[in-house]
C-alpha cells in the first residue's frame, strides 16, 4: 500500500462552485471501477475512524474517490446541510464516471452524513452499480435528531459544534474554534450547548432541529431517494448501539417495497466503534458487484449479532410471549419487589409512584444514545429510590427475543412535562450483582393534563438476545436519562436542557393494570 498514489482534483458544478476531491489509484493500468464517499469532514480523513484508509480500497483494485461536499473542506460554497447533496450528488455521479481512470462501474460508500448523500439525487440520475449506506437515515426527526419527542441531546449539540467549529476554521475564526472545543472537552457543551450554537452556527442543522424540537406544529422533513436507486445492489450496515439503527430498518423496508432485494447487517458497534471484519464484508459486497470474477459471492439477506451468546444469526420470526408489570408499590425503593409476569390478565398489578428530581437525574449510561455508548451494567441506577423496576422469575427455558422492545403503560403526572426513559436488560444466572442493560427508549410528554392518567407507549432501541435457563428480564424506567436527552423542566415555557433552577421535581405516576412489554417485528414487511 505504501506505492498507492494520489492527486486532488477540481470538479465544478452547473452554478461555477468547485468541489474538492482527493483521488487515489490502483496500481498497474486502468481503468477501475471506483469507490465514491461524498463527506464534510475533509477528505484527508475519509472517514477513517470507522473505515480502512483509502489507499487499502485502492490496494485492491479500486479507484477511490473523496470528496469534500459543497462549502466544507477544501470545496467551495456555503454548506447548508442535507438539502444542497441531491443536485451535488448527480452532478458528481456523472463527474467521477466520466474520468479516464473509472471503468464506467461505480459503488459508493460511507456512514452517517456520508451515508445519506449515497441515497438522494435527483430525477433521472443514473444509479450507481452498487451502494453501501451505515448508520443513517431519511427522516431529519426520528434518524437525526429526536426519540420519543425527545432532543437528542449529547449526540444532537455535539454534533453541531463540530460542525460550528469547522465553520469557524474555515472563517479563520480562532476565537470561536477555541471556545467550542474548550466547551466540548470541559463537558460544558451540555449546559451551555444552545447558545453556542446559536451564536456561532444559527442557520446550521443542529440549532433548526433543537429548534424544531421544541415546537407544537412540527415541520420536519424526510428525504426520499429513488426507487431505481434502492433497487440497485444495497448493503445497509448498522449497530444495535448506533442511534441511526431505525433509520437503516427504514431504508431496508424502502428498498424491498421498492422491489429490491436489499442486505441488512446489523452488528455489536456505537456509532464509531464498529466490529472486526466489516471492511472484509464490505469489500466482499464492491467484489460482487463490481468485479466480473467474483459476481457469485453471495451474502444472507439479514445478519444479525446476538448481544448474549456473541454469534452472527439469520433474523427468525417468531411469536414472542408479552409480559405485564406489575407491583404493591414498592418497585422503585425495593429493586426485586416489581414483577414482569408473562401474560397475565389481572387488572390488580398495582400503581407505583415516581420521583424525578433534577437536582439529581438519573444518567444514561451505555446504550445508543448515551455519552458512553455500547454495553454497560446498570444494576447501581437500578437500585436507586427514583428507578422503578420490574423483574422476571428465572426462565425455566431458553428464550430468544428478536425485535423492538415496547412498553405499554398508564401514567399521570403533577406537571404538565415529563419523561419516560426505559431501560431492558438481562439478569445473568447467578449474578444478582449485574443488570447487563441490552437496549433503552424515551418518551417526551408535553402538555398534557395534570392529574389525568393518560395510556403511553414508549418504543426501545430493537435489540437480539438469548436468554438462557436462569437468566432473568428487567425492565427499569425513570424520568430522565441525562445527557442522552435533556432535563425536562415539568413546565412548557422552559426548553428540556441541563439542569436549571426552572425544573420542577416530579412525581409521575405508573399505573400497571394496563401495562404491557411486547416484542413487536424487526421488520414490518
Amino acid at each position: 500500500m505504501n506505492s498507492i498514489k494520489y492527486r486532488d482534483e477540481d470538479f465544478q458544478l452547473k452554478d461555477g462552485t468547485l468541489l474538492k476531491s482527493r483521488i487515489w489509484f490502483p496500481q498497474g493500468n486502468g481503468p477501475w471501477p471506483t469507490l465514491l464517499m461524498r463527506q464534510p469532514y475533509k477528505r484527508e480523513i475519509a472517514s477513517t475512524v470507522t473505515y480502512a484508509h483509502p489507499s487499502w480500497w485502492a490496494s485492491n483494485g479500486y479507484l477511490v474517490v473523496i470528496q469534500d461536499v459543497r462549502g466544507q473542506g477544501g470545496s467551495e460554497g456555503v454548506f447548508s446541510g442535507f438539502s444542497q447533496e441531491a443536485s451535488d450528488t448527480s452532478q458528481t455521479h456523472n463527474w467521477v464516471r466520466s474520468l479516464p481512470e473509472c471503468n464506467g462501474l461505480l459503488g459508493t460508500y460511507g456512514f452517517s452524513y456520508q451515508g445519506l448523500t449515497q441515497l438522494i439525487a435527483e430525477e433521472g440520475t443514473p444509479p450507481p452499480d452498487c451502494i453501501i449506506p451505515a448508520m443513517t437515515g431519511l427522516s431529519e426527526d426520528a434518524h437525526w435528531s429526536c426519540e420519543g419527542g425527545a432532543f437528542w441531546w449529547h449526540l444532537g449539540i455535539g454534533w453541531g459544534l463540530q460542525l460550528a467549529a469547522q465553520k469557524a476554521q474555515r472563517e479563520k475564526n480562532w476565537t470561536a474554534w477555541h471556545e467550542i472545543r474548550e466547551n466540548l472537552e470541559s463537558k460544558k457543551y451540555l449546559f451551555n450547548g444552545h447558545e453556542l450554537l446559536k451564536k456561532n452556527d444559527p442557520e446550521g442543522m443542529a440549532y433548526k432541529w433543537l429548534n424544531l424540537s421544541s415546537r407544537k406544529n412540527l415541520q420536519w422533513k424526510t428525504h426520499k431517494p429513488l426507487d431505481s436507486w434502492l433497487i440497485k445492489p444495497l448493503l445497509l450496515i448498522g449497530g444495535w448501539w448506533d442511534p441511526h439503527l431505525r433509520g437503516i430498518i427504514d431504508i431496508f423496508e424502502k428498498a424491498k417495497k421498492a422491489g429490491g432485494n436489499p442486505k441488512l447487517l446489523i452488528g455489536p458497534a456505537t456509532h464509531l466503534q464498529w466490529w472486526e471484519g466489516a471492511q472484509l464484508t464490505q469489500l466482499n459486497f464492491f467484489d460482487s458487484h463490481l468485479k466480473e470474477k467474483n459476481k457469485e459471492i453471495l451474502s444472507k439477506k439479514i445478519s444479525l449479532w446476538n448481544l448474549t451468546t456473541k454469534n452472527w444469526e439469520l433474523s427468525v420470526k417468531s411469536k414472542t410471549p408479552a409480559w405485564n408489570l406489575r407491583s404493591k408499590g414498592l418497585a422503585s425503593i425495593s429493586h426485586l419487589e416489581g414483577g414482569l409476569v408473562p401474560n397475565s390478565d389481572s387488572q390488580e398489578n398495582g400503581e407505583v409512584n415516581l420521583v424525578h428530581d433534577p437536582w439529581r437525574p438519573i444518567p444514561a449510561i451505555g446504550g445508543h444514545l448515551s455519552d458512553t455508548p455500547g454495553e454497560a451494567n446498570r444494576f447501581n441506577l437500578d437500585i436507586r429510590p427514583d428507578v422503578a423496576v420490574f423483574t422476571s422469575i428465572p426462565f425455566l427455558n431458553d428464550l430468544r427475543l428478536e425485535g423492538i422492545p415496547t412498553l405499554f403503560l398508564e401514567t399521570k403526572c403533577d406537571r404538565e412535562s415529563f419523561d419516560l426513559f426505559v431501560a431492558l436488560s438481562i439478569i445473568p444466572n447467578g449474578l444478582e450483582n449485574t443488570a447487563n442493560q441490552l437496549s433503552t427508549g424515551v418518551l417526551r410528554i408535553v402538555n398534557c393534563d395534570k392529574g389525568i392518567k393518560s395510556p403511553r407507549k414508549i418504543t426501545l432501541q430493537p435489540v437480539l438476545a438469548t436468554f438462557k435457563q436462569g437468566d432473568r428480564l428487567r425492565i427499569s424506567i425513570s424520568g430522565s436519562g441525562w445527557p442522552a436527552i435533556g432535563i425536562n423542566p415539568g413546565q412548557s415555557q422552559y426548553l428540556c436542557e441541563g439542569p436549571s433552577p426552572h425544573c420542577l421535581v416530579t412525581t409521575i405516576s405508573l399505573l400497571l393494570s394496563k401495562s404491557k412489554l411486547k416484542f413487536e417485528s424487526l421488520i414490518s414487511s
